[in-house]
């Protein structure tokens, strides 16, 4: 197999409340302003559509994936795993760059991990691209959160993007190598015993998870919540960890767990995948914005670019 390169606006419940108020009145200067007794419901977001009313629409879907840039403990050689930590001023660098390369493929949901160098990457790269729409990162961990967070602006929230966080979608949890130099990790257990325990498909580090049980709760996530977005018809964006996409694209791909081990995902290089009549097929990564090439895997990508070109002159 040969090596294959490539996550908040605030909505306010007080303005909500205050809006309820019947026969309330402002007063600014001289003037006042009397509040009209009536309630304004939030936008549903995302939108409330069936999966029939979508697969209509669309046929077809793409499916975007990248490795968050560079980090800080990257760049010092440390065993990262689950440990939160943010991108280097290389790996901002990269996050754009990779923005700059799907700036012209529709993005309708981003998906990120929990950790914020994936969201850190994922923010970064939208903000090239030719739509100038927002991500928005959704807030369901509590009622109050949903609440605060609600949109109430139609319009508005025909120019966000929704971004779904999930720990499910986390790197792999390196146990007690997390924080370690890796040269240092080597030389302490054995040259063998790390590349065992970083290459190994089913052999985890001391009180870490395997590949295998990285990949049993990332594609786990992929099955039941992302791939039902791009069934029906929405082209979607996940900005993960290398080895969660790993996970992912052994599932894409079909691979088996001697092929995956040996699958090199680089920092901010976009991968694309396009899902059509139920397959997903890899069409590598896009070259650049100005290069022709990215928008000719579908006819539906090449009209949407006609759509982007027409908008924007």
């Amino acid at each position: 197999m040969a090596t294959a390169v490539f996550h908040q606006a605030l909505g306010t419940a007080q303005s909500h409340q205050h809006l309820q108020n019947s026969g309330s009145h402002l007063e600014f200067g001289n003037a006042s302003l009397k509040l009209i007794s009536k309630v304004v419901q939030p936008v549903s977001y995302p939108p409330n559509n069936s999966s029939d009313e979508l697969r209509k629409k669309s046929s077809e879907a793409a499916l975007i994936l990248i490795r968050h840039g560079e980090s800080l403990w990257n760049e010092k050689n440390l065993f990262t795993g689950c440990v939160d930590v943010p991108l280097t001023k290389k790996g901002v660098e990269e996050a754009i760059e990779a923005g700059k390369r799907i700036s012209n493929i529709p993005v309708d949901m981003i998906y990120t991990s929990a950790l914020i160098r994936a969201q850190m990457t994922a923010m970064l790269a939208m903000t090239q691209h030719r739509r100038k729409k927002v991500p928005i990162i959704l807030h369901n961990e509590n009622e109050q959160a949903r609440e605060w967070s609600q949109i109430f602006s139609e319009d508005t929230k025909k120019q966000s993007i929704p971004v779904v966080t999930a720990s499910q979608l986390n790197e792999r949890m390196y146990g007690e190598l997390q924080g370690l130099n890796k040269q240092e990790t080597a030389d302490r257990f054995g040259k063998e015993k790390v590349h065992e325990w970083r290459r190994s498909y089913d052999i985890p580090p001391p009180n870490g998870e395997s590949l295998e049980m990285c990949a049993e709760r990332a594609v786990a996530y992929f099955k039941d919540h992302i791939e039902p977005q791009l069934l029906s018809g929405k082209n979607v964006m996940i900005a993960a960890h290398g080895n969660s996409l790993r996970s992912i694209i052994m599932y894409l791909d079909k691979l088996t767990s001697q092929e995956v081990i040996n699958l090199e995902l680089s920092t901010g290089i976009p991968m694309l995948y396009i899902l059509k009549g139920g397959k997903f097929i890899r069409r590598g990564s896009p070259a650049g914005p100005t290069e022709a090439g990215v928008y000719a895997y579908t006819r539906s990508l090449a009209l949407y670019r006609q759509k982007l070109d027409d908008m924007l002159r």
